[in-house]
């Protein structure tokens, strides 16, 4: 499995929902802080995309793609001057059949999906930006492709239908992604921005495909074909911390995510990610993850966990 793969499979929506926005004229809403991605996808039209604390306003125009990946509260509209309403109001004593009518005409229609995330992707995703705007014209045939696939499970209204919406929702997100990754410049640290890197991607690949191994700084130089020095000088500067703090947090969020989601014993765990002993496993967990492994499972385990639909975007 390729990195980007690997990292998202730790990412488990524990709650989702999808929508589109249509309308036409002036109009502009402000929608709150919230937990969780929203990945908007614009069909027909243009808008104005301002999130808070960022001081530039981004525009989107048809085939582009926005996700906004920190629950940052923001304003979407016509342009950048009409007072915006408050868009918990959309849905207020209406029917909500997966479609909402922001203002009267048809010349405006974007596809909203929204993700809440459980732990693991938060701690993931934090090292986006802001915003992440997809524009290239090479992504867009994939992008549109998921976008009116997912328009067309929504307007069906078949059985099924909302589950295949959801699940094209987040087939968006993955697409942006790695839209991201191909546009990915230098400035910025993080696993995303580590992985538009070959050489520092080669070694990420290696620590994922064999997270037991006993990886030592010189064996993961050779994996990029570079010097053990230019390596670690080169994956800190990009990943913010070195090699073999990278490689510690992802086998916790790999055991932590066993832990979560399979029968296995804490010591079947611990030796799937290169641990011998069970306490130096647990002692390395609590390090990363804040609790030792049993109180980790035991706080996680909720009577009707799952996943929900929440109806909107």
């Amino acid at each position: 499995m390729d990195p980007l793969s690997n990292i998202l499979s730790l990412v488990k929506p524990r709650g989702y929902g999808s929508g589109v926005l249509a309308g036409g004229g002036s109009w502009a809403f402000a929608f709150p802080a919230y937990d969780g991605v929203k990945c908007y996808a614009l069909v027909r039209g243009e808008c104005w995309v301002t999130v808070d604390g960022v001081r530039d306003p981004v525009r989107l125009v048809t085939g582009d793609c926005l996700v906004l990946p920190h629950g940052r509260a923001f304003r979407l509209g016509s342009d950048l001057i009409t007072p915006a309403a408050d868009a918990r109001t959309l849905l207020s004593g209406k029917p909500y059949n997966g479609v909402v009518t922001c203002a009267p005409g048809d010349d405006f229609l974007l596809l909203g999906g929204h993700f809440v995330l459980d732990e693991n992707g938060d701690r993931l995703l934090k090292v986006l930006p802001p915003f992440v705007h997809a524009r290239r014209e090479s992504d867009r045939a994939s992008l549109r492709e998921a976008v009116e696939r997912m328009l067309a499970e929504m307007r069906k209204s078949e059985p099924g239908g909302l589950l295949l919406a959801q699940q094209n929702a987040y087939t968006l997100l993955v697409l942006v992604l790695r839209t991201y990754l191909a546009e990915a410049q230098g400035g910025d640290v993080g696993w995303l921005l580590a992985l538009a890197d070959r050489q520092i991607a080669g070694a990420i690949a290696s620590m994922h495909e064999q997270p037991a191994r006993n990886w030592t700084v010189q064996a993961l130089a050779e994996t990029a074909g570079m010097s053990r020095t230019t390596f670690a000088e080169r994956f800190r500067r990009i990943m913010g911390a070195s090699p073999i703090a990278y490689l510690t947090r992802c086998r916790m969020l790999l055991a932590a995510d066993r832990l979560m989601y399979t029968q296995d014993s804490i010591s079947v765990v611990a030796e799937s990610v290169g641990y011998e002993s069970e306490s130096a496993f647990s002692a390395a967990f609590k390090r990363t993850m804040g609790t030792v492994p049993r109180e980790y499972c035991a706080a996680r385990q909720t009577p009707g966990a799952g996943v929900e639909s929440r109806g909107r975007p």
